[in-house]
């Protein structure tokens, strides 16, 4: 078994220069976000399509931020926003080429359910994470997923290029078992006055399962290994929702001060 495949830091996983910053203890979830949870499913017309992806980078807010649901095409769809005081748009960009370098990084964002991460090109190249591919592993509520994350260009997905106040983490969502995606996602982080907002959005399952690098094959054949990845369901969209709002409140507690240490000496 590769180094680090269990939850948390074991043995020596702490004796490196960001050890200091892993922590099991996570913070609540915001308000914003425990309401949503209660409100449950939103209905398909409350929620953004896929065709409607790069309205996330526009000016304003969507009907929904915060919610879940399943459209009308069978895909399902989740919506989070994070604050972030102090942190800058320009941290996360940086943060999404240097954790896949290192599983212990990895577990830094979500100590309770992040497994293991490396890049599949087997690179140890910590300023680039576009057009790379991200293997991880992870516990999405109880069901653990092994994925495979290739990021793209912002343009990709419609957003414009990424600048000094705003970067679109875009990324198509696949099995890491098998060559089939099911989903893609958009982190878009913006500035605010008192640092960071990140409108963060999921479309997976339905019309989005396709065999790799054959695009719009999809068939009876493949769907099973899509719903190992990601079953389409209400339930798996809620774990989603609580699993992105806890891993990105987390890392935005302290990711100012791990820049500070590591990203602007890159």
């Amino acid at each position: 078994m590769a180094r680090g495949v269990y939850l948390g830091y074991r043995g020596d996983d702490a004796d490196t220069p960001f050890g200091s910053f892993f922590t099991s203890e996570m913070s609540a979830l915001p308000g914003h976000v425990v309401d949503a949870l209660h409100h449950g499913p939103q209905g398909a017309m409350a929620l953004p399509a896929f065709a409607d992806a790069a309205c996330v980078a526009a000016d304003g807010y969507q009907r929904t931020e915060n919610g879940y649901g399943i459209l009308e095409d069978g895909s399902l769809q989740v919506c989070v926003r994070t604050d972030m005081p102090g942190v800058t748009p320009a941290m996360w960009a940086w943060w999404f080429g240097w954790h896949g370098c290192d599983t212990r990084r990895y577990k830094l964002w979500h100590p309770r359910a992040h497994l293991y991460a490396a890049w599949g090109d087997g690179g140890e190249d910590e300023q680039r994470y576009v057009g790379r591919t991200s293997t991880i592993s992870e516990y999405i509520g109880s069901s653990m997923l092994s994925a495979a994350i290739r990021f793209v260009a912002p343009a990709e997905m419609g957003c414009p290029p990424d600048g000094k106040d705003a970067v679109s983490i875009c990324a198509r969502l696949g099995s890491g078992d098998v060559p089939v995606d099911v989903g893609w996602f958009i982190h878009h982080i913006r500035s605010t006055p008192s640092g960071a907002e990140m409108r963060s959005r999921f479309w997976l399952g339905g019309p989005h399962i396709a065999v790799r690098n054959a695009p719009g094959i999809a068939s009876r054949v493949v769907r099973p290994f899509a719903a190992r990845v990601l079953a389409t369901s209400e339930s798996t969209a809620r774990n989603l929702l609580v699993h992105c709002a806890q891993e990105m409140n987390h890392l935005a507690g302290f990711l100012p001060q791990l820049y500070e240490m590591f990203g602007r000496r890159d």
